[in-house]
């Protein structure tokens, strides 16, 4: 069986993050989705629990992917879940710089470890996480860039942002 590892913080789930994760169900036989528990590299909006929850409700209607939360280095927790392969969603070139750096750190640590990148479909290469909090936060709607999960708790925290 072949298991590849999205991982990610998913402040919130995009429906950029959602074509990446979809593209790798047809490709592989299970699709672990780790959503980091600990940010040390970014201050998040939502809960662990909540991150967990947008995905789950997301991706309900693909039976090959799986939430599970990722405390610790990825290279350990895709041991932990049998996934030999990572994939990554790639937006633009300043993506690349960081994922690339990230990718050989973690072939140091585990030279078994490979790291698949997948080029954002043209429609989503502008979407960011951190875009659609700062629309989300002055009213702005963002219900055709965020799962319908997201954009309930964005309209209950900020008021209507569904448009």
């Amino acid at each position: 069986m072949k298991t590849v590892l999205c991982p990610g913080t998913y402040d919130p789930v995009t429906i950029g993050h959602l074509d990446i994760i979809t593209r790798c169900s047809a490709m592989f036989d299970e699709v672990v989705v780790g959503v980091v528990d600990e940010s040390y590299r970014k201050t998040v909006l939502f809960s662990t629990g909540e991150r967990v929850h947008f995905l789950q409700e997301s991706t309900k209607h693909l039976p090959n992917v799986r939430v599970a939360v990722m405390r610790g280095l990825v290279v350990d927790f895709a041991r932990e879940v049998g996934a030999r392969v990572l994939v990554k969603g790639l937006r633009a070139l300043t993506d690349f710089e960081y994922e690339f750096q990230m990718a050989q750190l973690n072939r140091k640590l585990d030279p078994e470890l490979e790291t698949m990148y997948l080029m954002a479909s043209p429609e989503y290469s502008f979407l960011s996480s951190s875009g659609v909090k700062e629309i989300a936060r002055y009213g702005g709607c963002v219900a055709d860039l965020v799962p319908p999960v997201v954009a309930e708790r964005f309209a209950e925290m900020y008021g209507s942002v569904e448009g």
